[in-house]
């Protein structure tokens, strides 16, 4: 089993299992990857593997990044990530080791990170799922206004409300995880990995596969 796997979300469809019952699944073209660096405790202080995805031209990319690239025999990469692992797991991997999907055809859970969609500025009801105020006679125009936030502020310091208040703001675009996704099924030819539900993002979204960490009780107990 790889530490993990840098892919791209493709999209969605259905597969049928064995009884024709369908079932929701994500495509994710998954690697290959390259290793293109090695940490250790002895030259770094902890241990690490990095993942490069994507070959690109080097018009395209820097010279820091084809230096150090090619330090592992490796052409320029679009993407670099960095995936913690233990004392025996490091001396699993070299410089240049190639990572495909079939290090995955042995899992039958993993978790997904990607960046979920970006919805631009929300206000409290689409972003929290605030119920709004009510729209009785004599409320003039604060129909999706949040009410009062001034409640949650304590007299015995400054006053100030508390940090982390739920308001208006940015929607999406940040790092997201799904956890447990089931396999369904790997094509190992064409470098795809189909799990089912859905994962962050929109199509063509970068995305880092890794073995699941911990279980829900339904799943850990079917495993």
């Amino acid at each position: 089993m790889a530490a993990g796997l840098l892919g791209r979300k493709l999209g969605m469809t259905r597969l049928f299992d064995e009884s024709g019952v369908q079932v929701p699944v994500t495509i994710i073209e998954a690697g290959p990857c390259h290793v293109s660096q090695v940490k250790t405790i002895e030259s770094d202080g902890y241990n690490a593997v990095q993942l490069a995805f994507e070959q690109i031209k080097a018009r395209s990319s820097t010279m820091p990044v084809i230096g150090h690239d090619g330090n592992a025999g490796l052409d320029p990469q679009r993407y670099h990530r960095e995936i913690r692992v233990t004392d025996q797991e490091v001396t699993n991997y070299e410089l240049g080791q190639k990572l495909t999907v079939e290090s995955l055809e042995a899992v039958k859970f993993v978790d997904v990170i990607g960046t979920s969609k970006g919805k631009g500025t929300a206000g409290v009801m689409k972003r929290w799922g605030f119920k709004g105020m009510s729209a009785s006679h004599g409320t003039e125009r604060k129909h999706r206004h949040p009410g009062s936030v001034g409640g949650r502020s304590s007299n015995a310091g400054t006053g100030r409300p508390k940090k982390g208040g739920k308001k208006s703001g940015r929607m999406g675009n940040q790092r997201s995880t799904v956890r447990s996704l089931e396999v369904i099924a790997t094509d190992k030819d064409k470098n795809l990995l189909m799990v089912k539900g859905a994962v962050p993002g929109a199509n063509n979204g970068l995305l880092l596969i890794r073995e699941a960490i911990r279980l829900y009780k339904s799943k850990g107990k079917a495993d």
